[in-house]
């Protein structure tokens, strides 16, 4: 195997990484926003719980990070929430996953 070779599975590795610690992140700050949301809209234990793993699930179907920020968007509407606060939360919650992650968590 030639250095080339070599240094082109360690590319491929580090991208599987990649990918992997960014689906973990993502699902997990989803679920980290349902909480929130679920909070906000009074929404608690099996209730809450559903909802968050509703984004999670919704999520993995879609695959769109902007139709879980129009959904929570508008089921926060009511509660006076912007479109662009949820967006700086999901932002901030996305970190947080990753330190989680990063931590072992």
């Amino acid at each position: 195997m030639t250095t080339f070779d070599k240094r082109e599975q360690a590319f491929e590795a580090q991208f599987v990484h990649d990918e992997e610690v960014r689906f973990k992140a993502v699902a997990r700050s989803n679920k980290l926003l349902g909480n929130w949301a679920a909070a906000l809209l009074g929404l608690t234990g099996e209730a809450a719980a559903a909802y968050a793993n509703g984004l999670v699930t919704a999520e993995l179907e879609h695959q769109s990070g902007e139709q879980t920020l129009r959904a929570v968007s508008k089921d926060l509407a009511a509660k006076g929430i912007s479109q662009a606060e949820v967006a700086a939360k999901m932002s901030e919650l996305l970190h947080v996953a990753l330190e989680q992650i990063k931590a072992g968590n």
